[in-house]
């Protein structure tokens, strides 16, 4: 017996069948899934060309990555009545002000001070005698303590300068410990390098590496031999 041939109509079924297929396929592509796992009509992932530019920070914008600091290039010095030989006031690039001081180096205080709790920096400024020179008497180290402000204040306003700073805080007293950068006849120098060649400064308070690498123990023995160079000339404290 021969097989009757098929009906039109299950030939009709498979068209549907097709079209059905191929118009899901294009709502598909259609859909793409965004980033936070939900799927939205018609979202595709933007081009380079199209993506926003992040928001940049005031910080980032005005300073560079230099290792662990960062740097802030045409620094000014800004006035301010507590500016002395190894602390004070810096106007950064983006016209904020912050107080600063140096690593390694401690100058005199500039005058005999009682406060208003009835304490005084008198035996402070007995020590920093003791140490400063072959041992000075506090009046002696209080002149010290003005021409090392004097010398610090003098650099610092002469001509643009440039910081180095990682935000620590001791004290959190909002006064930040920093490297200062200048150029003094043509060359790069280091401030607080300046204050012990000059008698101006002891060796004191935080250590810390260079923004150029030398490791803070060796800047320290560096600093040991500038101190004898400026024993030898009787320079600042060490001429009295």
């Amino acid at each position: 017996m021969s097989r009757r041939p098929a009906p039109r109509k299950s030939w009709f079924s498979l068209l549907l069948v097709a079209a059905a297929v191929a118009i899901w396929l294009y709502n598909g592509s259609q859909l793409v899934t965004k980033p936070g796992g939900k799927s939205v009509p018609g979202w595709k992932p933007a081009s380079p060309g199209e993506l926003p530019v992040p928001e940049v920070s005031r910080k980032s914008q005005t300073s560079k990555k230099s290792t662990r600091y960062e740097m802030f290039e045409n620094c000014t010095l800004a006035e301010a009545r507590n500016n002395d030989g190894d602390s004070f006031f810096v106007r950064l690039p983006d016209g904020r002000t912050e107080e600063f001081r140096l690593y390694f180096v401690d100058t005199p205080e500039t005058d005999f001070k009682t406060y208003p709790d009835g304490k005084t920096n008198h035996e402070r400024i007995r020590q920093q005698a003791a140490e400063m020179g072959d041992g000075i008497t506090p009046e002696q180290a209080v002149e010290i303590g003005k021409k090392g402000r004097k010398f610090t204040l003098d650099l610092l306003a002469s001509r643009p300068f440039t910081l180095y700073t990682e935000w620590d805080s001791p004290f959190r007293d909002n006064r930040y410990h920093a490297h200062i950068r200048i150029q003094q006849n043509g060359k790069p120098r280091w401030l607080h390098q300046l204050l012990i060649e000059k008698g101006l400064a002891r060796i004191k308070t935080k250590p810390a590496d260079l923004p150029n690498g030398i490791p803070a123990h060796q800047e320290e023995d560096h600093l040991r031999q500038l101190e004898r160079a400026a024993k030898r000339a009787d320079a600042g404290a060490w001429g009295l």
